[in-house]
């Protein structure tokens, strides 16, 4: 497995794990619902897509799923994920996807988890990283903004959902790292 704890010295990501289930049951809502996840968590669901997570992260497959801790605490405030090689993504190209628990918005998290990620695909050898998201999805399109990413075209998802597609370059670059 990659070096996968990443840290700048406020926020701290490290692959999701069965240990996050009962936080991020605890922590979705409404917002989480509608714009990440698509639906109501279950307890089962849930567990199962972390142990494909963690499937993914000890076979170096194609997604990276990250929880979000502030250092402060070792509670689990959201979550961000890579997802590599996806068809609709260009050669170099990484999707990212970030959501944070209700009481943890509004003070930059998101950002800072962004940036720690984009180093992350960087060195794993991304060129560029993509973040779509729906238009009236305002705090996910200033996370994408104050991250660096510029707007440069509105796409149909796969669900037919109109989606702002944004793009910043990557370039390979040190970051933090705790084991």
């Amino acid at each position: 497995m990659s070096e996968s704890r990443l840290s700048d010295g406020v926020v701290t990501l490290s692959p999701l794990c069965l240990d996050d289930l009962d936080a991020h049951l605890a922590g979705e809502d409404d917002q989480l619902v509608r714009w990440l996840n698509g639906g109501p968590s279950t307890r089962a669901g849930t567990e199962a897509y972390l142990r494909r997570c963690m499937h993914e992260w000890s076979t170096d497959g194609s997604l990276r799923a990250f929880g979000i801790h502030v250092d402060t605490q070792a509670a689990l405030v959201g979550t961000i994920d890579l997802r590599f090689g996806l068809e609709d993504l260009a050669d170099g190209q990484v999707n990212i996807a970030y959501g944070l628990y209700p009481k943890w918005r509004g003070r930059g998290l998101a950002t800072r988890a962004v940036h720690l990620v984009c180093q992350y695909a960087a060195a794993q050898g991304a060129t560029q990283g993509v973040i779509k998201v729906e238009p009236e999805n305002a705090a996910s399109v200033a996370v994408a903004q104050r991250s660096g990413f510029r707007y440069i075209a509105q796409i149909q998802g796969s669900d037919g959902i109109q989606l702002n597609c944004y793009v910043r370059d990557l370039a390979a670059r040190s970051f933090n790292t705790q084991t």
